[in-house]
C-alpha cells in the first residue's frame, strides 16, 4: 500500500490549509501513520509567504510548529500528485472543481466532511478576526484531520465529489 498524500486548500495558504497541515502531520505521527501532507492557495497572493502569525501561534499553543511551511498556489499536477485535495470551504471547493483536469485522480472534499454532522460545511476565514477565530479554525481542522486520518484505512470507493 502506498502512503496516502493529502494537500489542505484555502483561499490564501497562510491561515486555515496550513493549520490543517500541521494538525494532519501531527495527528498522523502520533498515530503512527505514514503519509504525505502538503497545503496550497486557490489564489496566488501569498505564494512563498510563511503561514500568518496568528496561524502559526495558534498552531504552537498546540504543539504544532508551521513556521516551515509556504505558501503557494495549487495546479493541475496536483490533481494528479495528491490522492485527496481537502478543501476549507464551499467556495475553494467550487474552484477546485472548476479548475480539475477532467481525468483527476484526486478525491475531493471538505475538510469538515470527515467530522461527524459536520459534513458540508465551511470552516470559516479567520483572516480578518483576532486570535478567538483563529482558535476556532484550528478546532475545526484539527477535527477534521482527525476524521480524515481515520477513514485512511477504510476501503477506497468513488465519492460523489471527486472530479
Amino acid at each position: 500500500m502506498s502512503t496516502p498524500s493529502i494537500l489542505f486548500v484555502c483561499l490564501g495558504n497562510i491561515c486555515r490549509s496550513p493549520m490543517a497541515e500541521g494538525a494532519m502531520r501531527d495527528a498522523a505521527r502520533r498515530a503512527g501513520v505514514q503519509i504525505r501532507t502538503d497545503s496550497a492557495g486557490t489564489g496566488s497572493w501569498h505564494i512563498g509567504a510563511p503561514p500568518d502569525r496568528r496561524a502559526q501561534s495558534t498552531a504552537a499553543k498546540h504543539g504544532t510548529d508551521i513556521s516551515d511551511l509556504r505558501g503557494r498556489q495549487i495546479d493541475a499536477q496536483d490533481f494528479y500528485d495528491f490522492d485527496h485535495i481537502i478543501a476549507m470551504d464551499a467556495e475553494n471547493m467550487a474552484d477546485l472543481r472548476s479548475i480539475a483536469p477532467r481525468n483527476a485522480t484526486a478525491r475531493l472534499s471538505l475538510i469538515l466532511d470527515h467530522v461527524p454532522g459536520q459534513e458540508g460545511r465551511s470552516v470559516a476565514d479567520p483572516y480578518h478576526g483576532g486570535l478567538a477565530e483563529f482558535a476556532a479554525a484550528w478546532q475545526q481542522v484539527a477535527a477534521g484531520a482527525a476524521g480524515l486520518l481515520g477513514k485512511l484505512g477504510e476501503p477506497k470507493h468513488k465519492s460523489s465529489d471527486e472530479p
